[in-house]
């Protein structure tokens, strides 16, 4: 199946309005909009340590985490992404859809074959405060369907490239992807007030600087 290339492009602006309303652990309080620019100068600064961490450390995928459906918070997501919604069978079996993995513009019919990955990895996100959370914040964090950005719907490949690396050591595969996604990561860190070590800060700077200036940062603070 190959989708015309406007639709492909339309599908890489995906509208920024939250795709889920905030679960009770994840109340916020009023947005925030800005330019990349402006929001570069927000987060703050400091070094990384990996100490500690286990991925065990963010109870993830919960069954029900909005909706009480049956869906877990990944499903959930393939759910609000699909450019064409599956069915929803049973204990949450989706069938059916199709998305677009916005990392690689690659289109999917088949909803194994993509993953959903934590905009900020869990291991950043460690790395970058959360190791001084509760394990309810970071029990939210893992679940967080009250941002867009938060968590994404990309094809595995994309994933396992990206890891648990900063945009200082990746980046979407797909050039056209860069400014969303720099932007998304920083709403992310925004959002949950995770700070930036100096390497990731500097690789932000220049897209902040330069093509990605006036790209909007829309965040919410994760109370």
């Amino acid at each position: 199946m190959i989708k015309n290339f406007v639709r492909g492009l339309a599908a890489l602006s995906l509208s920024l309005t939250p795709l889920l309303a905030p679960a009770p652990t994840q109340a916020a309080g009023p947005a925030e909009t800005t330019t990349l620019a402006d929001a570069v100068h927000r987060i703050p600064v400091a070094g990384e340590r990996r100490e500690g961490y286990t991925r065990t450390a963010f109870k993830h995928w919960n069954a029900g985490a909005v909706k009480n459906d049956g869906c877990n918070a990944r499903a959930e997501v393939l759910i609000a992404e699909a450019s064409e919604e599956p069915s929803v069978g049973a204990k949450c079996k989706l069938s059916g859809g199709e998305w677009l993995s916005y990392y690689d513009a690659q289109e999917v019919e088949n909803a194994k074959s993509l993953d959903v990955e934590h905009m900020v990895p869990l291991a950043e996100a460690w790395d970058s405060g959360a190791s001084a959370w509760s394990a309810e914040r970071r029990e939210a964090y893992a679940n967080d369907l009250g941002a867009p950005a938060s968590l994404v719907a990309v094809t595995g490949r994309a994933i396992r490239s990206k890891a648990d690396q900063d945009p200082s050591q990746w980046l979407p595969p797909l050039p056209a992807a860069h400014c969303r996604y720099v932007s998304e990561w920083v709403a992310t860190k925004l959002r949950w007030d995770l700070a930036a070590d100096p390497a990731e800060l500097d690789a932000i700077s220049v897209f902040a600087s330069g093509q990605c200036k006036d790209t909007a940062v829309i965040y919410t603070a994760a109370l």
